[in-house]
């Protein structure tokens, strides 16, 4: 099914309306079949033809600056390029290395450390995922007991993360580590580390749902020897490039041009369903469209 999203935000100023009339025509004529409105998840391995195709025209991040190797797209033409994506039904990138940790890492990496991670992030010859949950250290971050030691010019990693998304297909992932037991608060004795997968002392499982399939997984560390130059930022630092990445990932999905796409599916799909010739239905996608309306202004 192809949405019709003509009608919202027609707001576009020439230029914004030409790079639209770009971009939806490139999408319809590049976007592989197979991807569009997928009934069941798509899979990294899926998903690297069609990342692959964004990274050659030069759209793969569009919020990266161009020193980077980014688009430096205006916040206008970064959703024109989410919207049209989404119009066809076809999944974005999978965020975890260029919308997660990429930006973080321009931020806050080392010339050496961008150099080398950038551009795989770019590309998607290098998959990444995000080591933040513990058992018991879900919602509650601080509370986390992975730990990582200092010896010599490595850390030694020991401890467990879990419902680590795409974690079985990743080939690195970036990780909150304690690495000081007895800071006060608890947060300010954390530190964010780059950790290669294949290192000796890793093991990754993935958690099978009761259909068979696995969207996450769970990694275990085992005196898992880190380089010291793979820890992004300052040592104890972690906690505020945490913070930065959350706020990240919040804008990713909280932005009203994105509840207001899928407002507009919800209004087509009832068109085609029947749904909306019930008064109550119609009535919940009013207030919906009044509630977005005012958090666009």
């Amino acid at each position: 099914m192809s949405w019709d999203n003509t009608t919202l935000f027609s707001d576009d100023n020439p230029a914004d309306a030409a790079f639209r009339k770009e971009v939806r025509e490139w999408v319809d004529r590049n976007c592989p079949e197979n991807l569009r409105d997928r009934p069941s998840r798509v899979t990294p391995p899926e998903m690297k033809p069609w990342h692959r195709k964004l990274y050659e025209r030069g759209w793969i991040a569009p919020h990266w600056p161009r020193e980077a190797g980014g688009m430096g797209a205006t916040l206008e033409q970064q959703l024109i390029l989410f919207e049209e994506i989404s119009r066809i039904g076809a999944p974005t990138p999978f965020p975890h290395g260029l919308n997660f940790f990429g930006p973080i890492l321009i931020h806050a990496g080392t010339p050496e450390q961008k150099a080398k991670h950038c551009p795989g992030i770019l590309s998607g010859d290098v998959t990444w995922c995000q080591g933040y949950s513990e058992t018991g250290a879900g919602s509650d971050l601080a509370s986390l007991k992975t730990r990582a030691v200092l010896d010599g010019d490595h850390f030694v990693v020991n401890g467990h993360k879990v419902w680590t998304t795409n974690g079985h297909y990743a080939d690195w992932m970036f990780a909150l580590v304690r690495t000081d037991a007895e800071a006060k608060p608890r947060h300010a004795g954390i530190s964010l580390l780059m950790i290669d997968l294949k290192s000796p002392g890793v093991t990754v499982k993935p958690i099978r749902t009761i259909r068979g399939d696995a969207e996450f997984a769970e990694e275990f560390f085992d005196n898992v020897r880190v380089p010291r130059e793979n820890l992004i930022g300052p040592l104890n630092g972690g906690w505020k490039l945490a913070t930065m990445l959350l706020g990240g990932e919040r804008f990713a999905t909280g932005h009203p041009r994105n509840a207001a796409i899928l407002l507009n599916r919800a209004r087509q799909l009832a068109r085609v369903t029947g749904a909306d010739a019930d008064p109550a239905f119609r009535q919940q996608l009013a207030t919906l469209e009044i509630e977005i309306g005012r958090a666009h202004v």
